[in-house]
């Protein structure tokens, strides 16, 4: 398997397909079962949510309580590691009614020492204060290779923090920002000088990326965009995309983007797939 790197620099790739907190639709979102449907099913890369425990155990979880996964109204990181490998997760992507499996919650060296070397990892690290605790693990995993990291850069102080996170734990490091026309140019300078594989993008219009699509190109950085109903750039969700994929993944791969964070990989690898059929 080539470097994370490697991959995501290849400007010659197909489009990636980021599965949000594995592929839940058919098992509980980042548990082990979704994580190992996804890679099952090709995605490259699986986006899981660190956090870390009352006793110093980095783990996979996504809300701050266990409310909507567990039915638990226990706050995540104030307990001990015991307790959250022994907590149930309700399937898919919880919430009421849904039924508890026997997945539990997992530790991340747990997750990323069983999948070794058959994907790559975005961590979205909750709580800032771990992603230093985060980039450890993965080193000593020897894993910085398979793994990215992530953090807001919208000032020099980010990007700074960022590239030391880099410097310091080899870690390939992921800024993430929201560029708008009155400072994206600044932005790009920022960029520019962490020299990231890529970023995770927000813009308040298309033109705004699709106007600097071959600078992102001649910077080798790559643009990944976010088409989650809940945070996508207005209405270039994964709901409109099920309707009219060109309309909206389409239209993101012809403004430059190439890394698609969805929940909806199955409909978006099945469109991809096609418009290779077609070209």
């Amino acid at each position: 398997m080539q470097t994370y790197r490697d991959f995501i620099r290849d400007q010659d790739r197909a489009p990636a397909i980021v599965a949000h907190r594995g592929a839940w639709h058919a098992a509980p979102e980042n548990s082990m079962a979704a994580i190992e449907q996804a890679i099952a099913a090709g995605y490259e890369i699986i986006e899981i949510d660190i956090q870390q425990s009352q006793d110093g155990v980095l783990f996979v979880h996504h809300d701050e309580t266990l409310d909507r996964m567990a039915g638990k109204p226990a706050i995540a990181h104030t307990l001990p590691m015991t307790d959250l490998a022994a907590t149930r997760l309700k399937d898919r992507n919880g919430r009421d009614g849904a039924p508890l499996t026997d997945q539990v919650i997992q530790t991340l060296e747990t997750v990323l020492t069983k999948t070794r070397g058959r994907a790559y990892f975005d961590l979205d690290v909750k709580y800032p204060r771990d992603l230093a605790a985060t980039a450890e693990l993965v080193a000593k995993l020897d894993m910085a290779d398979l793994v990215n990291v992530k953090t807001v850069v919208q000032t020099q102080a980010a990007a700074d923090d960022l590239c030391a996170l880099e410097a310091t734990h080899g870690v390939m490091v992921k800024p993430m920002t929201r560029f708008s026309d009155g400072d994206a140019d600044f932005l790009f300078g920022l960029l520019e000088g962490l020299a990231p594989a890529m970023v995770e993008i927000e813009f308040d219009r298309l033109d705004t990326l699709a106007n600097r699509r071959e600078a992102f190109r001649r910077a080798g950085i790559a643009i990944w965009v976010n088409t989650l109903d809940s945070v996508a750039c207005g209405t270039l969700t994964d709901t409109a995309a099920l309707g009219d994929p060109d309309a909206v993944w389409g239209t993101l791969i012809d403004a430059g983007v190439s890394i698609f964070q969805t929940d909806e990989p199955e409909a978006l690898s099945a469109y991809l797939a096609a418009r290779r059929a077609a070209a």
